[in-house]
């Protein structure tokens, strides 16, 4: 097996959860290489949902060795629940969760600021979860933030938390609020994750190679989407790390070179949680019936995901920033009952018609969407395992939309089981999920 990054291709949501659940079991490593627990994937077992938020998904699958990047955010509080929830639900957690000594640390100052932030941009906040995922990211690039290593000395916490603390009162301070942190408690706090996590914290990029170099395969999961990564996404209505496939290099310390696949996960259409332009909403009662359909709910905050039209423009961008080999549709069946359906292939502003989405905020809010209409195959596509027995509709639909894209399509999903999938053979690629 190769070595395979998979990464989202729309806002997130996308059903990475699934793809990666489908191809861990033909692997030995999967590594999560950038979030936090604001990202949410869910997988269907049978009768068994199952929601993961920082425990990579391939910890369902026995023999599987799962590791957390230095990429990564983590809040060990979370960490600790989700380990607490797996157990309980029956699934095996010992060594074979491991935990970068370089991923840091989200704590309980990191949540405070957040919230004071999104309260004072007011009506321009963002959507964030609240979870400190931002500002932890902004003491990692300020130098001040601590890392998972930091837990297995706890005599030098309290002196490694000097900045953080100075930083969190002058924004506090600054804002006309009084600073609520219990630094000696949250010492102690540290001092017990590192007695109960120590064992699990490395150093993942070694182990990753040395996995590599006995031939193992891995297999690399994003959190979140490209239209959400810091640099290339939606900014400033982003996530604060690289959630593009190159962020698996940076964020495990894998080199390119070791790469041999990218496969891209789309929705058929799309969604988005937060703020920000999403230029393809339906409204009205379309959208929540698919909604409603789609079970477009967050699976981190339960939070109403806004529901679209597929947006072929951020797709064609999302194809050239990661060079996905082939994508992954997701969710076709929720398109079933439709007698029309909508796929934006430009944007139109300002009198000009825009094939790319453009890097300014406030032109992206001013775009409008131009469509073309496809008849809709209300059939129901539940289940079906096999390309040729879709509908010729969907069929043309999903034809369409890889021409628009300028990229192969060659999963296609017809239900949340891992067993509702149609894999395209014929794609040699697409062929290492089949099985």
């Amino acid at each position: 097996m190769p070595n395979i990054i998979i990464a989202g291709a729309q806002w997130g949501d996308e059903g990475k959860g699934k793809i990666v659940d489908l191809l861990a079991e033909r692997v030995q490593v999967v590594a999560r290489y950038n979030g936090g627990h604001n990202a949410g994937h869910t997988v269907i077992v049978g009768d068994r949902r199952f929601i993961l938020h920082l425990i990579p998904s391939g910890i369902l699958h026995d023999g599987v060795l799962c590791l957390m990047g230095n990429g990564m955010v983590i809040d060990p509080w979370a960490l600790e629940r989700e380990i607490a929830e797996l157990r309980e639900a029956g699934i095996t957690i010992d060594g074979n969760l491991r935990i970068s000594d370089r991923a840091h640390l989200i704590l309980p100052h990191h949540r405070e600021i957040e919230t004071l932030t999104e309260e004072l941009r007011g009506a321009r906040s963002i959507g964030t979860t609240l979870r400190g995922i931002g500002p932890a990211y902004e003491d990692k690039i300020g130098r001040r933030g601590l890392r998972m290593g930091d837990l297995v000395r706890p005599a030098a916490l309290a002196d490694k938390l000097t900045e953080a603390r100075r930083h969190y009162e002058l924004i506090l301070r600054g804002a006309g609020r009084e600073p609520m942190i219990d630094w000696d408690a949250l010492v102690k706090d540290l001092a017990g994750f590192g007695d109960r996590l120590g064992s699990r914290i490395t150093d993942v990029a070694r182990t990753l190679h040395v996995e590599m170099a006995r031939g193992y395969s891995a297999l690399f999961e994003g959190a979140q989407a490209t239209m959400l990564d810091v640099d290339f996404g939606s900014y400033p209505y982003v996530t604060s790390s690289s959630a593009i496939a190159a962020g698996a290099a940076t964020g495990l310390g894998v080199p390119l070179t070791r790469i041999d696949a990218i496969v891209g996960i789309l929705k058929a259409y799309t969604t988005r949680v937060g703020g920000g332009p999403f230029p393809t909403t339906m409204g009205g009662e379309l959208e929540e019936e698919i909604r409603r359909q789609g079970g477009e709910f967050g699976a981190s905050t339960g939070r109403p995901r806004r529901c679209g039209w597929f947006d072929a423009v951020i797709a064609r961008h999302a194809v050239r920033v990661n060079g996905f080999d082939f994508l992954a549709l997701m969710k076709l069946d929720v398109l079933d009952a439709l007698a029309e359906i909508r796929i934006c292939t430009a944007y139109r502003c300002e009198g000009e018609t825009l094939d790319e989405m453009p890097a300014d905020p406030a032109l992206f809010e001013r775009c409008e969407p131009v469509y073309e209409n496809i008849p809709g195959w209300q059939s129901a596509t539940v289940g079906i395992r096999k390309y040729a027995d879709l509908p010729e509709a969907a069929r043309r639909y999903i034809e369409r939309i890889s021409e628009l894209i300028g990229a192969e399509i060659g999963i296609i999903s017809t239900g949340p089981d891992r067993s509702q999938t149609i894999v395209r053979e014929q794609f040699s690629l697409a062929s290492w999920f089949a099985g």
